[in-house]
């Protein structure tokens, strides 16, 4: 992971993280609402897209029909969605002291394309700084999901052409004689041991309401060493 020193930014960048069926999506959106209702400017966003041009890489990336990309392509289309979202979305928003929430960012980089698809670490840590700069999340929640119950929900619940993974997730795909899924949640855990004041781990096998009541928890400790006063979000 990057060491950088983080950007001196005036906002608070938050970023959610797991494999599919773990909730991040609508617990994105759930806490960019409710941030709205207790009156902090927020923006929301998503990787890939958030742009025009990074959005027509999301439709490369993500359908069906690219089943056959390759996976140094694949690497690198996502490093070119991140680099646009940041210059135009992410990093003037926080520069504006705007809390921004994001649905996925670098460390998916690090387990799906790293440690699930076995590209040199190396070539991963140079590729997310030099997409991100020092533009690093204040924190990122890892929303951990047994992969049974992942599998479950992504099959019950997926819809639309955006599939390629959760494909690859459902056809219980292995690399290296190991299942991809089972690569990336174990990522996903060895980058939360390396980022211990990051990343918090937060268990997603649960309720939503229950996962977002903890995340709420978490942010108002945060929010209020932030603004050196206390902050109770009310969901």
């Amino acid at each position: 992971m990057i060491n950088k020193k983080r950007h001196n930014k005036q906002g608070f960048f938050i970023s959610l993280e797991g494999f599919e069926g773990s909730g991040k999506t609508t617990l994105s959106k759930k806490l960019y609402h409710i941030m709205l209702r207790n009156g902090f400017n927020s923006v929301l966003t998503k990787e890939p897209g958030g742009t025009l041009a990074a959005d027509k890489i999301r439709e490369i990336l993500l359908e069906r029909e690219s089943e056959g990309l390759g996976y140094k392509a694949e690497l690198l289309l996502f490093a070119a969605s991140r680099s646009e979202n940041v210059r135009v979305n992410i990093q003037p928003a926080l520069e504006c002291g705007s809390i921004v929430i994001s649905d996925r960012y670098l460390d998916s980089t690090t387990a799906y394309q790293g440690y699930g698809r076995g590209i040199d670490m190396e070539i991963i840590k140079y590729l997310n700084y030099f997409a991100v700069g020092n533009i690093i999340p204040d924190i990122t929640f890892f929303l951990d999901v047994d992969t049974e119950i992942g599998l479950y929900r992504s099959t019950v619940y997926s819809k639309g052409k955006e599939m390629r993974f959760e494909d690859e997730f459902i056809q219980q795909k292995q690399i290296n004689g190991k299942l991809f899924l089972d690569r990336v949640r174990e990522a996903y855990h060895q980058i939360a041991s390396q980022n211990p004041d990051r990343i918090q781990v937060i268990d997603s096998n649960r309720d939503i309401d229950l996962v977002l009541n903890d995340i709420i928890k978490i942010l108002n400790q945060r929010l209020s060493r932030k603004y050196c006063k206390e902050i109770f979000l009310e969901s």
